[in-house]
């Protein structure tokens, strides 16, 4: 059971939702960053989106991608997202193996996070958007 796996907590992973000019076009993607010296390996990725919208409670599919390997300092783009999915809170779970240890955790971009006022450059990635803290 998941309570009895012993997990350590993450550091140098980060997540991001970025802007890309794809052909002359616009395009949003969530991507995952590793800052470690070392690799990641089975990443394991979970998304969904959740919220209320015109007093509704909306809920979105959940996606799940699976990275074999995600070499140290490197990054790479799990989904592209829609503009549309702003308004909800963002939900992403993160677990890998570093060696044959285990880490797992959950960053959500809550709604409102893709606000106009919060999209900075992004250095790992060379595009604009936000960084989940």
């Amino acid at each position: 059971m998941k309570k009895d796996i012993d997990f350590h907590p993450v550091t140098g992973v980060k997540l991001a939702i970025a802007k890309e000019e794809v052909n002359g076009n616009s395009e949003w993607g969530v991507y995952i960053i590793n800052h470690n010296m070392i690799e990641l390996t089975n990443l394991m990725v979970t998304s969904k989106g959740y919220g209320i919208l015109n007093g509704e409670d909306i809920k979105t599919s959940t996606l799940r991608h699976m990275i074999e390997e995600l070499g140290s300092e490197s990054i790479a783009k799990i989904e592209p997202i829609d503009p549309k999915l702003f308004v909800l809170n963002n939900e992403f779970w993160v677990s890998y193996y570093i060696l044959d240890q285990i880490f797992d955790k959950k960053f959500v971009f809550v709604e409102g996070s893709m606000d106009e006022k919060n999209i900075q450059y992004i250095p790992a990635l060379d595009l604009e958007g936000v960084l989940h803290p």
